[in-house]
């Protein structure tokens, strides 16, 4: 699965926010709310593609992954590692730290229900 540290994945939310998008646009974006130099941008642009993330085509930035997927990814492989897969125990472990609210309750059973097979 591809990785992401916290700035890239900012620089990536700008992408997925504007997408499809001109390399140009992308660059002066991260100047404007990241504060980064275009030789910065550039790199991680280019880290993000050769990662399987993003592709620039034509000087056009699209995802190859959505925001969605990336991060459900993400989520998951974090359960599978420090849970062991098993999202009743992660779900146990955040519950013994922040309890959940009746909204939140009926939320999660909604969800659940909608991934039964």
């Amino acid at each position: 699965m591809p990785t992401m540290g916290a700035l890239e994945s900012r620089f990536a939310d700008l992408i997925w926010s504007h997408e499809p998008m001109a390399s140009r646009d992308l660059i002066k974006m991260a100047e404007k709310e990241l504060n980064w130099k275009s030789t910065t941008s550039y790199t991680v642009l280019k880290r993000l593609c050769d990662r399987g993330i993003f592709q620039l085509q034509d000087k056009t930035i699209t995802s190859l992954i959505s925001r969605e997927e990336f991060y459900g990814m993400k989520s998951e492989q974090f359960v599978e590692e420090t849970f062991d897969g098993s999202l009743p125990a992660f779900i146990a472990a955040f519950g013994t730290r922040k309890k959940l609210s009746e909204e939140e309750v009926e939320e999660l059973k909604k969800l659940i229900d909608g991934l039964r097979r």
